[in-house]
């Protein structure tokens, strides 16, 4: 018997776009394009760090933005 293991969509799709950048408060926040996931980091390194594992680790991918960017996460209920 052979044990299949199955990846998350996005990381079987083309590698996701994340925005990584500043808010409004100076928080540092890594942002996937269409809003699916993201989260708020201390520093710059944490973010990047949370974005390149998370886009399945094309640093290519990874934008950083100067303008400021809001952790904006899509919900569907």
């Amino acid at each position: 018997m052979m044990t299949q293991f199955l990846e998350p969509p996005w990381r079987r799709s083309a590698p996701l776009i994340v925005f990584v950048g500043r808010n409004r408060r100076g928080n540092w926040v890594a942002r996937e394009e269409g809003g699916s996931f993201g989260g708020l980091f201390v520093n710059r390194a944490q973010a990047l760090k949370y974005a390149l594992v998370e886009n399945g680790g094309h640093l290519e991918r990874i934008i950083e933005v100067t303008r400021e960017i809001e952790l904006d996460i899509r919900t569907d209920s």
